[in-house]
């Protein structure tokens, strides 16, 4: 499976998609509000985790559904979105490129704000650690907003399932998309499958991650999750064994200390004399 996630994932219905019957639906831009799809535990919830979908399934398909479901069951109210290019395919059905990542940072970053100003935040959720992150560029975009010093201070961490690394044939150094991880103000779990084509075990061992990245190996796990080859693992498992990752990670997200360079003497002295 790659990033783009192409397969009947890509076609799965979204419960609370907007009716496409509509003779005329308003257009889905940028700017629209968006259509965030809650689900609860059924006891007292550990932690809030906003999730956004990889580049070519929405937030209803078969992963999303299957991860939120566990993560649920694990005490973490999940709020999932789709940025505005998956959004219209459910008004018009029409397929479209999710485009650079980049262009999507913006987008989470209101997600975030809306979920915090509007009628959908809970009040009860207000003493819970709130968490961003996603399935592979869902994830990676939330990645990139852990450097944002705007980004609301309620966020206490990040959650990827399957970061995509680097592009999948393209493991030169020049290819690799460490940056945002390495820029990260906030604590980031990685749940990645240990054969994941944007990513593998061997590749990623051989590299020393920044200091605010966790990173737990799915079992023989694709950038699905899912095992492949002979294996004891099943996607069940894996997928549990990640949602139980996150779970803990999300109801307890680490506090991350930075150290800062001092000033010189004389730089001091300066100060002073100003």
């Amino acid at each position: 499976m790659t990033e783009s996630d192409q397969s009947t994932d890509a076609q799965a219905s979204t419960p609370q998609a907007s009716n496409p019957q509509t003779s005329n639906p308003s257009p889905i831009t940028a700017d629209s509000p968006f259509d965030f799809l809650i689900t609860e535990p059924e006891g007292k919830p550990k932690a809030v985790l906003m999730l956004a979908h990889g580049s070519g399934a929405p937030m209803g398909s078969s992963f999303m559904e299957r991860i939120a479901a566990m993560l649920n069951d694990n005490g973490i109210v999940v709020v999932r979105f789709e940025f505005s290019y998956m959004a219209r395919r459910r008004v018009d059905g029409k397929r479209r490129p999710s485009g650079r990542a980049e262009r999507w940072t913006h987008h989470y970053f209101r997600a975030v704000d809306e979920l915090l100003e509007g009628e959908n935040w809970n009040k009860d959720w207000d003493e819970l650690p709130l968490l961003i992150g996603g399935k592979s560029m869902g994830g990676r975009v939330a990645a990139m907003l852990a450097n944002e010093e705007d980004l609301n201070l309620a966020v206490k961490g990040v959650v990827v399932f399957g970061y995509p690394f680097h592009p999948i044939g393209k493991s030169e150094p020049e290819h690799w998309r460490l940056e945002p991880l390495e820029k990260s103000l906030l604590p980031i779990l990685i749940c990645q499958g240990e054969r994941d084509d944007f990513g593998w075990w061997d590749e990623i061992d051989a590299i020393d991650l920044p200091q605010q990245v966790t990173l737990e190996w799915i079992t023989n796990g694709s950038h699905d999750l899912g095992p492949t080859g002979k294996s004891e693992a099943t996607m069940k498992s894996n997928m549990l064994h990640a949602a139980e990752l996150a779970a803990g990670f999300a109801a307890n997200p680490p506090v991350l200390t930075f150290e800062f360079d001092k000033p010189e003497d004389d730089e001091d002295e300066d100060l002073d004399e100003a």
